[in-house]
This record gives C-alpha cells, structure tokens and sequence, in this order.
C-alpha cells in the first residue's frame, strides 16, 4: 500500500483566505513551565485558533447556503471514496476551467470518472504560488458548466490545488451555488498533486472534524494506492 499526502501543513499565520481569520497556533504550557508548577516534567501543550475553511479543507453543503447541511452532518460514506487525478497544469492563471477541458484531461487519464467518487483537479496553481501572494488571486478553476458536468459523472466531490473551486470573482460565488443545487462540494487548497498524475485510480480519504454547524473543516487529504473501497 501507498499513500500520498495530499495536504497544506498548518502553521501560525499559514495562509488563509482572503478575509478569513489567520490561523494561530501557539504554546499553552511549555515542558519547563509544568515543571515548575509540579517539580517534574510535566505535559506541553499547544492551542489553535482557525477559520473552519484553513489549510486543505472541504466545504460543508451550509457554506453554499442556510439550507445545506452542516460539516457535522456530511456523510463519513463520502469521505473514502475512488478517485482519479485530471492534468490541467496547461491552463492558464485565472482562466476557466471548461467541460472540453475536464473530458480531454479524463481521455489523456485514461481511466473513467468513478461514480460516487471524486475527481481531484492539478492545475499546477499550488506548485507555482504557493505562498506568494498570487497564491490567493491567480488560480484557474471550474466554471458552472465545469462543475455540472462534474457532477453529470456522479462524483459525490471535486477537489483543486488552489483556494477557491473557481477562478476569483463572480464565477467562483456561482460555482459554490452550483455545488449547493447539484447535490456535491468540493475540496480546496490541495497539494502535491503532481505526485498522482498518471498513476491511475486510488482511493481518496479525507475526514472532517465534527464541528457543529460548521461550514467547512480542515482534513487530511490523502491518496491511497493498493486499497479498495
């Protein structure tokens, strides 16, 4: 068996999306700190404080609106599923991402969309960017059409390399609203990427922290070789 992290390391001040909270993690109680309370080495401890979109994350159905349902409620089934990996590195920045272009990449994969699976998006964008400020402004990604025709193959989920599912403005917003109306979500701020491209199909596995109500939450994206599911 074979796994590939597929996942953005957490750090204070680790990139967050514009206008989201930083992420901050620092010490709580230091080994020397519990020693001086108890006279011996004692626990160390860390806190972290986060928006619940940081890092490599998948969005919750209540992100697309107040109908959908929470990150808490998202079925774990979805979680561990087949997977493909389509090469877009071709495309340019800030470009969108077209039904012609996601069929051509699955015929260069050679290998079909699985139903109830997901399709994870190398556009290239993370091994670029990151973490240039351009990381946050210059991604490609799926228009509506994209995504319908995504969803048209079955996938319970769609994951990219770049914080946002669509490339920046209006198109990103209609593409969280086309998720929401065909029934999937999508993964963002995936890396490593390139390390499955002409691997063929593994088993994906990403499991969301049970916040309540929560419209999103960090995972650890992996991709496993040699499993079944």
């Amino acid at each position: 068996m074979k796994i590939i992290d597929l996942s953005r390391e957490l750090h204070h001040r680790s990139p967050t999306y514009p206008g989201h909270p930083p992420v901050m993690h620092g010490v709580w109680k230091s080994h020397d700190c519990s020693r001086a309370e108890s006279g011996v080495y004692g626990l160390a401890s860390m806190f972290i404080s986060m928006p619940d979109h940081a890092g490599t994350h998948i969005d919750a159905p209540r992100h697309f609106g107040p109908e959908g349902i929470g990150i808490d409620q998202y079925p774990l089934e979805k979680c561990i599923v087949p997977g493909i990996c389509l090469d877009l590195r071709h495309i340019a920045p800030k470009a969108e991402i077209t039904p012609s272009d996601l069929a051509a990449a699955v015929d260069k994969a050679g290998t079909a969309v699985p139903k109830g699976g997901t399709v994870l998006l190398c556009t290239g964008h993370h091994a670029r960017t990151f973490p240039r400020k351009d990381y946050a402004t210059d991604n490609s990604g799926v228009n509506v059409a994209a995504t319908e025709w995504l969803a048209g193959q079955g996938i319970v989920h769609f994951g990219i390399d770049s914080m946002r599912p669509g490339p920046m403005g209006d198109v990103n917003l209609w593409v969280h609203k086309a998720c929401l109306d065909l029934d999937i979500t999508h993964i963002e701020s995936l890396c490593n990427l390139e390390a499955l491209l002409g691997q063929g199909p593994f088993t994906f596995i990403g499991l969301p922290m049970k916040w309540r109500d929560g419209t999103a939450s960090p995972i650890r994206a992996v991709a496993v070789f040699g499993m079944s599911t």
